[in-house]
């Protein structure tokens, strides 16, 4: 499948790896219709794509939301007549312990909020599941080929502090050979699914954190750097011009082993 010509559906597309991936599909010749909360960022970003010469257009989206993502999905049929690529990249990080006890007593004395799961939860497992499911739906009706993308992480392994975000990563890596089972056993033919699970990426937010913590993540990835958005954004359109890659979750990581302490 060509990047050039198709039409790519990115949520979370105002800024990080959303953002990136949109610029670069559109350098690649993709039309790219983005949704975020943030307005400001999507004008920004959407502007950028066609000062270059490319095609872009935005809106408000809130990704937990069905009659939104509906409609979402529907302005962008209407901009650019179909929709060939989605990227469910909106989501939100509220990391906490499970349980954090007092260090004389023992004792509990602080935990993970229902709120901070449940926002988790809502963000980067449910809006995943509503955007994908209104593409998809569009797709299937009038046969638009394509590829569906899950955005999971390193930490699908587990990272201790993010059992809510892990949670949803974990889901997001197993999804692709759940849906491409559905698809395959009810005869629908031309929409792949694939996951992308980077490890730490170069994102202003990332390289913005505490130093020396990120000199200690750094220091467990064997690549010996963070991971590039642009890395990320051209895994994707690998994938979308690869046919064979199906049903699969694929890290760029660079070589980051969950677990491991790096000395």
């Amino acid at each position: 499948m060509d990047v050039k010509g198709s039409v790519a559906v990115i949520t979370g597309g105002a800024s990080g790896i959303g953002e990136t991936v949109a610029r670069y599909l559109a350098a690649q010749g993709a039309a790219v219709v983005l949704g975020d909360m943030n307005q400001e960022g999507l004008d920004r970003v959407v502007a950028d794509i066609r000062k270059a010469g490319g095609k872009a257009a935005g809106r408000t989206l809130n990704v937990t939301d069905d009659a939104d993502t509906a409609s979402f999905m529907d302005f962008a049929v209407k901009e650019f007549g179909a929709i060939n690529i989605a990227v469910p990249c909106a989501g939100i990080i509220r990391d906490a312990m499970f349980l954090s006890t007092d260090k004389e007593t023992g004792k509990v004395r602080k935990a993970m909020s229902t709120a901070d799961f449940r926002a988790v939860m809502d963000v980067n497992l449910v809006g995943p599941f509503i955007t994908l499911r209104e593409a998809a739906s569009r797709m299937v009706d009038n046969g638009w080929k394509g590829v569906l993308f899950t955005i999971s992480s390193i930490q699908k392994e587990g990272g201790v502090g993010q059992l809510n975000y892990s949670s949803t990563k974990a889901a997001m890596a197993l999804w692709p050979k759940i849906l491409v089972g559905e698809f395959q056993m009810k005869g629908i033919q031309g929409i792949r699914v694939v996951s992308i699970a980077p490890g730490y990426v170069g994102t202003p937010m990332v390289k913005g954190m505490d130093q020396g913590a990120l000199a200690k993540i750094v220091a467990g990835v064997h690549l010996g750097r963070l991971i590039e958005p642009d890395e990320i954004a051209d895994a994707i359109a690998w994938v979308v011009r690869n046919d064979a890659v199906n049903a699969t979750c694929i890290e760029v990581a660079g070589g980051m082993i969950s677990g491991l302490i790096a000395k």
